[in-house]
């Protein structure tokens, strides 16, 4: 028989039960209103989420718009989930956006992978359940493309260069706009080229995801043959086998780095 006292116990438990219930709920819909109906129940959303075909151009103004905003991985999030959000509510709504200003400049400013293209991958992975032949298309497509391609209707200056930057690195692809711009890489004109770049790069990643709803999407940009080269000897199963990777090997790695025994690229 329960007593008394383990009665009043257990009430207790249970009542510190649900405020902590409550308070999870609050913080995982941002403290304000209800969480998330699927995220209240500790479940995440079916994935990958539903997607449904957008706007390419709609998307990149968003795009441009977020960048000003939070920068260039934010921009290409932004500038589809964003969309999705505004068309279809949960769960593209309950997205922390936020958190994609640490992609500025490459990563907190480490021109590492160029921001626009990481957020464009994020956007795949979460919205394809096999990602890799679109994050290959999107990052070859990148670094042939001569960009920006896109020009937002209400630009902070105009831009009359592009550049092809062989990389998929904010490092090089900053450097070499620069280089053919004549300015310089804190100027007013490189940020806005990067918010041109953002939302060339959301268009590009919108088209892909369209032809992949509608069953048409096939590679156009494939490994270069002298990367494949590259490749056979220095990536895995090959006989050195000290690296990886599928960007173009010429931009950071010249002949003349590599010594006379080397075949040339």
């Amino acid at each position: 028989m329960t007593t008394r006292r383990e009665a009043l116990e257990m009430i207790g438990l249970a009542t510190g039960s649900l405020l902590l219930c409550s308070c999870a709920g609050q913080a995982l819909s941002g403290g304000g209103g209800a969480a998330h109906p699927a995220m209240a129940e500790n479940q995440s959303p079916d994935f990958p989420w539903p997607y449904e075909k957008l706007d390419p151009e709609a998307c990149a103004e968003r795009a441009y718009q977020g960048f000003l905003k939070g920068h260039c991985m934010y921009g290409s999030f932004y500038g589809i989930i964003g969309e999705l959000a505004e068309k279809k509510g949960a769960p593209y709504n309950t997205f922390p956006f936020k958190m994609m200003n640490i992609g500025a400049g490459g990563g907190a400013g480490w021109a590492t992978l160029c921001g626009a293209l990481n957020g464009s991958m994020l956007v795949f992975t979460l919205l394809d359940k096999n990602p890799d032949p679109l994050v290959d298309e999107l990052f070859g497509w990148y670094q042939k493309e001569a960009l920006p391609n896109y020009r937002p209707q209400k630009p902070r200056v105009e831009i009359a260069v592009t550049s092809i930057s062989k990389s998929p690195l904010c490092h090089a692809s900053v450097s070499r706009w620069c280089k053919a711009a004549k300015v310089k890489s804190f100027s007013l004109e490189r940020d806005e080229r990067c918010a041109w770049l953002t939302a060339s790069v959301t268009k590009k990643t919108v088209e892909i995801l369209n032809a992949r709803m509608d069953n048409t999407f096939k590679s156009s940009y494939p490994l270069p043959n002298y990367v494949k080269e590259c490749r056979s000897c220095h990536d895995k199963g090959g006989m050195i086998e000290n690296t990886r990777g599928k960007m173009e090997c010429g931009t950071c790695h010249s002949n003349a780095d590599m010594g006379a025994e080397h075949p040339k690229i």
